[in-house]
């Protein structure tokens, strides 16, 4: 397989990040988002409230290469604030761009579902929830009423046990700690405990960081072990752009 340059992104798990929309409430981005404004990053001049962006709309358009692309890593796609409309004008990309995957993440598991019926849902389109402790397990049941082709797991930062978790329909899951000043210490089994449920129910496991204060120091070895699994894919440019973030 031809192997894809270009990992632009420091996220472990991405080439790109591609961000149609800024802004959301209480996010680990906010922090950045400031300091960007404070640089005077025309993105970024309305600080951290929610703004569209539709002249990025077609960027991922101009990437011949296979990517995996991050949407949204400074908001929030199904954000109160972000019209339907608009999300259907994202997805129309994400459909124009077969040969890239897209990845999609939300908190708001709720206007997901009510939304779901309203969009069209591209092959390559994976759709995931955070979960970041066994309170918001409701978000996993609201992924699954969705037609997406691939369904994850963003249980970043996990924050206390998952408990007894259901991985039906869930073909991968990424797990992390916090990072950044302030952040709140993750215990080695709680993430265990997802490995185990990921082992068990056949669910693709991938371990991004400790996180802490200083991420790098605290590095991405879960028991001396890397885990950089990925979901099974549909299609050949999905393997393709995989083998390219993986090469």
């Amino acid at each position: 397989m031809a192997k894809v340059r270009g990992k632009s992104s420091k996220i472990e798990f991405t080439h790109v990040t591609w961000n149609p929309v800024t802004g959301c409430d209480h996010c680990y981005a906010e922090r950045m988002a400031l300091r960007l404004q404070a640089m005077g990053a025309p993105k970024y001049r309305n600080g951290f409230d929610v703004t569209l962006h539709p002249d990025v709309l077609e960027q991922p358009l101009t990437w011949k290469r296979p990517r995996v692309i991050f949407v949204n890593s400074m908001s929030d796609l199904f954000h109160e604030k972000v019209p339907i409309e608009y999300v259907q004008r994202i997805l129309d990309v994400v459909r124009r761009c077969p040969q890239h995957i897209f990845q999609v993440l939300t908190k708001r598991s709720k206007k997901l579902v009510r939304a779901a019926d309203r969009l069209r849902w591209p092959d390559n389109l994976w759709m995931g929830v955070t979960v970041e402790s066994e309170g918001y397990r409701f978000r996993i049941d609201d992924l699954r009423r969705v037609p997406a082709a691939v369904r994850w797991l963003s249980i970043e930062p996990l924050l206390g046990p998952l408990g007894e978790v259901d991985l039906t329909d869930i073909a991968w899951a990424v797990a992390g700690g916090e990072s950044g000043p302030g952040a709140r210490p993750m215990r080695e089994e709680w993430a265990l405990e997802i490995l185990r449920h990921c082992r068990a129910q056949g669910t693709a496991f991938f371990f991004k960081q400790w996180g802490g204060v200083n991420k790098r120091a605290t590095g991405r070895l879960l028991r001396g072990k890397l885990y950089e699994e990925w979901p099974p894919l549909p299609g050949d440019s999905g393997q393709l752009a995989l083998d390219g973030l993986m090469g």
